[in-house]
């Protein structure tokens, strides 16, 4: 995934700009980086996150006050090093981007044999946003050029462009990722997450629809292209990237993640003594099921907040699943000899879930029942840079299908819909190898409902591999 923001002040725009892009650092495991413009000159800085935290990266370089100007974009990024710092017939411009780009290959090709060239190489592989901004490049104006975009790039891209005099922003063709505008008394910011300017005085104004473009500047927001008729805004926002506080579509995350507690609440019997959650994005769910069933919500599990952000997570599988573990720290005193049903987002490999369902189990507790916020994950993403989409196989579902079939792709459709046998026997092949005493996940229908926009209306291609595609 990834988060940008941006400002467009009457005053120096340094300090919000630091703490807006710090907002997003939910979002971004590898890279971060800022840019100012202050009326001659772009002021740029990229740094790798991977091991530290985006406020240290970056705070020297506050002190010095090395970020002039009024005007400024920031990213943090799972991919390539950005913003990209262009200058060309358009004018001289910086740009960040949230893409995922399936056709990159092909693409490179195209603008390799239009005599463009690539600069910004990254351990020998194109930088996505270079080759947005060359593709931007190929219009005759910045919104003929962002509809190149629109019309060339298979998968997702939404992107915000730092301008001489303000940003414009375009929200990827379906909206499957966000962009949101505030205002405050001194001008304006853009985010991908609204959360991330309540702090600093900013109001939500503007929504930018599906591949909308629109300019900020001091003035205000004007329309350059009018948005998408359709949308397909991605589920998994609400379910576990985004963000409590943060509301897309006018629908705020922990009141989804509460509503689908409350779904899978309505259905569930089982016999407990209390509900827990796997923090962070399993807490809103906990206390939907805890209030709709009226049983105890309680901590048997804490995270260990401190030095361990959701962010920090290791590429090493190995090195993944023991700073998972280090995150968690069960509590005796709540766990021993109780029954007990925890809630979580979903099931991606399977391994953390395993190894912490063994702890709770280790820590005295009598029953373990988990409860999961989604329907299984059943295919790869095509549109975000989700964890699971490079190797399908990486998927416990389809592994457990591939053993019960012999092929992972026979009867998927099946394995996808709750009322057969073949989505049962699945269910239980998961139960045994996170080894708890029941396994329970929501319906697709329960998850649309929990977050009240027409199924239409949301890409839920990682449950049922529906998509309009793009």
């Amino acid at each position: 995934m990834g988060g940008f923001f941006g400002t467009v002040l009457k005053r120096p725009c340094a300090q919000d700009l630091f703490y807006g892009i710090d907002y997003h650092s939910h979002l971004g495991t590898k890279r971060a980086g800022m840019v100012t413009y202050d009326g001659e000159r772009f002021h740029r800085s990229i740094h790798d996150i991977e091991n530290s935290y985006f406020r240290t990266k970056f705070s020297d370089e506050m002190a010095v006050n090395k970020f002039e100007g009024n005007l400024g974009i920031g990213v943090i990024s799972d991919t390539d090093p950005q913003p990209i710092i262009v200058n060309s017939h358009l004018g001289k411009f910086a740009i960040s981007t949230v893409a995922k780009i399936n056709n990159i290959d092909e693409l490179v090709d195209h603008c390799l044999a239009n005599k463009q060239h690539f600069a910004e190489l990254s351990m020998g592989f194109t930088n996505p946003t270079e080759l947005v901004a060359l593709l931007i490049t190929q219009g005759e104006d910045f919104v003929d050029g962002i509809k190149n975009v629109y019309e060339k790039v298979k998968g997702s891209c939404s992107m915000i462009i730092l301008t001489e005099d303000g940003i414009i922003a375009a929200r990827d063709y379906l909206g499957r990722t966000p962009i949101v505008v505030g205002k405050g008394e001194e001008g304006y910011v853009v985010a991908s997450e609204s959360h991330s300017y309540i702090n600093l005085d900013y109001m939500t104004c503007y929504n930018v629809g599906p591949g909308e473009i629109v300019k900020v500047t001091v003035d205000g927001v004007q329309q350059l292209l009018a948005p998408n008729p359709k949308k397909q805004v991605c589920s998994f926002l609400w379910i576990y990237y985004g963000y409590p506080a943060t509301d897309y579509e006018g629908i705020n995350v922990e009141e989804a993640r509460y509503n689908e507690g409350r779904e899978m609440g309505k259905h569930d019997y089982v016999d407990i003594d209390y509900v827990s959650a796997i923090p962070d994005s399993g807490i809103g769910m906990a206390l939907g099921y805890s209030n709709v069933r009226k049983v105890p919500y309680m901590r048997g599990v804490v995270k260990y907040t401190p030095t361990w952000s959701r962010s920090f997570m290791p590429v090493n599988q190995s090195q993944r699943e023991h700073v998972a573990k280090m995150k968690l720290i069960p509590n005796r005193a709540l766990l021993e000899g109780k029954k007990v049903a925890f809630c979580d987002d979903s099931i991606v490999r399977g391994t953390q879930l395993r190894d912490n369902v063994k702890m709770l189990y280790d820590y005295g507790a009598q029953e373990v029942h988990v409860r999961i916020s989604c329907p299984p994950l059943m295919y790869g993403c095509p549109f975000l840079n989700f964890s699971a989409s490079k190797n399908i196989l990486e998927l416990i579902t389809r592994r457990c299908v591939e053993e019960l079939e012999g092929d992972q792709d026979a009867n998927i459709e099946k394995y996808c819909d709750p009322t057969t046998p073949e989505y049962a026997n699945l269910i239980e092949m998961l139960r045994k190898h996170v080894g708890v005493d029941s396994l329970k996940f929501n319906t697709l229908e329960s998850v649309v409902n929990a977050i009240g926009l027409p199924k239409c209306d949301l890409c839920t291609h990682c449950f049922d591999g529906s998509s309009y595609g793009h």
